[in-house]
């Protein structure tokens, strides 16, 4: 499978991914932390990818998607946006519904 393939499939498999430098359990920059930290906070399951591991998504996502940074929050197969996004929408009391709403589909 080619990797813009694979990227598409994690996508529509997982109502909520995150592509992230390193895990939840130990991010290796902070904005991915804060980002790990405002889904944490919702308390719904999500995916996630490191792309530190990933060389090829991490060169390839950023095409697909037309953001160039990382975290990358998608849910329900569209981006969300990168850790100031997630944040403004966490504080507004926008994401948490979204991201309920999305994970309540896949029980």
């Amino acid at each position: 499978m080619d990797i813009e393939a694979l990227i598409k499939k994690q996508i529509a498999e997982n109502s909520v991914i995150l592509y992230m430098k390193g895990t939840p359990q130990f991010p290796q920059c902070g904005f991915s932390a804060r980002t790990v930290e405002a889904l944490m906070q919702i308390g719904e399951p999500f995916a996630y990818v490191n792309i530190l591991e990933n060389p090829d998504i991490r060169s390839t996502l950023p095409k697909i998607a037309n953001w160039p940074t990382f975290p990358q929050l998608w849910v329900n197969g569209e981006l969300i946006g990168g850790c100031d996004i997630v944040l403004e929408m966490t504080q507004k009391g926008e994401l948490a519904p979204i991201v309920k709403a999305a994970a309540q589909k896949t029980e």
